[in-house]
């Protein structure tokens, strides 16, 4: 055998194993998702107030680093309203992520962030073709997905949100501004015994949220202080949810998370919280 033969046969070898450990490792990874669900529907994650795309880091990469998506992009939005996608979803994508991010990050004007959403779910639309998506909320971002279904949820040429998370929501007050510890008395359909400004205007919600469409989960945190609250938001401020939508979701169901770790700014980065987004969103 001449040395260029040589060489051609060791290239080829070294091709062969590439190509099988290529193989080797999608099968892998198909093992590994065998019972999750492999959708081309893209899942919105939105921040707090304050907050940024880095809020919304821990979690997506979470679900990266268990095989769940292979798609990870950013939808940074102006003060405008204007909104750049940094990066690509490809065609084919498995369970592709979008990290909403409000370069306006304090803006309480909560019809004008669902209005931002609405320019998110346009701008991916425009981009790629979906019918469904999936929505995770923290804090504040809650109160754009809450009010981005309250202005738009009955507009059948967008795509439909499928699946909602909401994590630490404050429907109906914030600690220290308009609520306090144990204040607050929620009957047996979630109903609050006081409510504030925000929370009536999405008593709306009650008669256009969607009928049997959306499954939601709620999460909420206890730190176990005696408060009954996350150190910012009051369960009951976070519980409230129930009786806006539990008459026309899809299915509804509440979590609690306990510990110093369920405190508000911290449950973004629980990994019980991590779970709980992966079972239901993605498991079959």
């Amino acid at each position: 055998m001449t040395r260029r033969n040589k060489i051609i046969f060791l290239i080829s070898i070294i091709l062969l194993i590439s190509v099988f450990g290529v193989i080797e490792y999608t099968g892998h990874n198909r093992v590994n998702n065998k019972n999750y669900i492999d959708s081309s529907s893209p899942t919105l994650f939105f921040h707090g107030w304050g907050g940024s795309y880095h809020s919304e880091e821990q979690m997506a990469n979470y679900m990266k680093s268990k095989n769940i998506t292979d798609t990870i992009i950013r939808a940074d939005v102006s003060s405008k309203g204007k909104v750049t996608l940094v990066g690509k979803i490809r065609k084919g994508a498995h369970n592709p992520i979008v990290e909403v991010n409000y370069l306006n990050n304090k803006n309480d004007n909560y019809f004008e962030d669902a209005y931002w959403m609405k320019n998110v779910v346009m701008k991916l639309r425009s981009n790629y073709d979906f019918k469904k998506f999936n929505v995770v909320g923290h804090s504040m971002g809650n109160m754009s997905i809450a009010y981005y279904i309250l202005k738009y949820g009955d507009d059948k040429s967008l795509p439909q949100i499928a699946k909602q998370v909401d994590i630490a929501g404050h429907y109906n007050g914030i600690l220290g501004m308009n609520d306090k510890p144990n204040r607050m008395k929620l009957d047996s359909d979630g109903k609050p015994d006081k409510m504030d400004s925000d929370y009536k205007q999405l008593l709306k919600l009650r008669e256009v949220y969607p009928k049997n469409q959306i499954d939601v989960l709620n999460i909420y945190g206890d730190k176990g202080d005696g408060t009954h609250s996350d150190g910012s938001v009051s369960n009951a401020s976070s519980k409230s949810l129930k009786y806006l939508i539990f008459d026309r979701a899809k299915s509804y169901r509440e979590e609690k998370i306990t510990g110093t770790q369920a405190q508000h700014s911290k449950l973004h980065e629980n990994k019980s919280v991590d779970k709980l987004l992966v079972d239901f969103l993605w498991r079959k």
